[in-house]
Parts: structure tokens; sequence; C-alpha cells
């Protein structure tokens, strides 16, 4: 199995206190984390490439731990989430997708057992591309107030033999949402969707 060569990890964190409108009462905080990782697979053609997605795990588990911290409340006022992956030039899309695993059942599990699936999206970039990352409820997919999305990148990566793996965290849906649909209050739990 290939080892994880990680280069560097990128946490950041946004407060936006509105975005024309009235101020809010309690700003939206999202956070972004982001590892910059060696692509073992960069440059040929690799029939399997699995046994990377498990290696990753304990890589999921960290930037979801440091991604949680630096938003600064506790898992349970976690209310919406997203990843994805920007793979180096000498790569393919489909190792973004070694991602989807590690990255989103390490935030899953870590948020109380969230229940929607963790929205996804990947592309192959170069340095300094940046990832428009879709986020939603972490409970109930259709919550349209959550329906958003965070542009992430880091200035020198991907290079072309690396990955930019991210996660994104949020405390709530967009800060001025009214355009109706279902509500986090109303949320049944029961499949991820309502």
């Amino acid at each position: 199995m290939p080892q994880v060569e990680v280069r560097k990890i990128l946490i950041s964190v946004e407060e936006i206190h509105h975005e024309g409108g009235p101020v809010a009462d309690q700003p939206l905080k999202r956070a972004a984390g982001v590892a910059i990782v060696r692509n073992p697979y960069a440059g040929a053609y690799v029939e399997d490439i699995t046994p990377f997605m498990e290696d990753l795990k304990p890589l999921g588990l960290e930037i979801a731990q440091k991604t949680l911290a630096a938003l600064g409340v506790p898992a349970d006022q976690v209310e919406g989430y997203g990843k994805g992956a920007i793979v180096g030039e000498n790569g393919e899309v489909e190792h973004g997708a070694l991602w989807h695993v590690p990255g989103g059942y390490a935030m899953r599990e870590l948020l109380n057992d969230a229940k929607a699936i963790v929205p996804s999206t990947k592309k192959v970039g170069g340095i300094g591309a940046r990832l428009d990352v879709p986020i939603t409820h972490v409970d109930a997919s259709y919550v349209r107030s959550h329906f958003d999305a965070m542009e992430v990148g880091v200035s020198d990566g991907p290079r072309a033999d690396e990955l930019a793996l991210i996660l994104v965290m949020t405390t709530g849906g967009r800060i001025h949402a009214r355009v109706g649909g279902l509500k986090a209050s109303d949320i049944k739990g029961e499949d991820g969707l309502r």
C-alpha cells in the first residue's frame, strides 16, 4: 500500500456577519481543511487504486477533527458539510474520488453519525486551482437554506504529482436564507434526505 505523504495542511475559517442585509445575531462560521498530499498514482494508469483509500482514512479523521476545532463549536452545532478534491495535472479525476470514503465517513462519524450523504466535487487543476465545495445540511440533504458552497484552494498546490483533499463544515445555512423549502427545524431524520 502507498504511504500517505502530507506536504502541508491548511485550515481556514470565515465568519459571515451579513451579505448586505441585516447583521446576524450570531455570525455564520464556515471552516475548510485542506491536506496537500503526494499522489502515488500520478503519471501512470493504475488499475486498482483502492488501497490508497484505506490509507487515507486516518488523514480524513485528522482533517475532520482540525476543521471542527477551528470552527470552535461542539459537533452537535455543525449544520452543514461538504468535501472535494483537486488533482494535480499528472493525475486523473478518479484519484480525487479516493477521498469519498476517508473524508465523508470521518465527518459523519465525528458529527454524531450525521445522516445525509456528504456532497462532493472534484477536478484536475494546476497550482493555485480553487474548488467550489458543495455544502448541504448534515442530517437532511433537502434543507434548502443549507444549499451552499465554499471556494477553497491553496496558493502553492496541488503540484502536478499531488492531491488537495478538502473538507468543509459550517454552523448554519446561508446567512440570509429566505427562499422557502424544508426548514432545519422540520427535519424528520429518517433517510438523510428530509
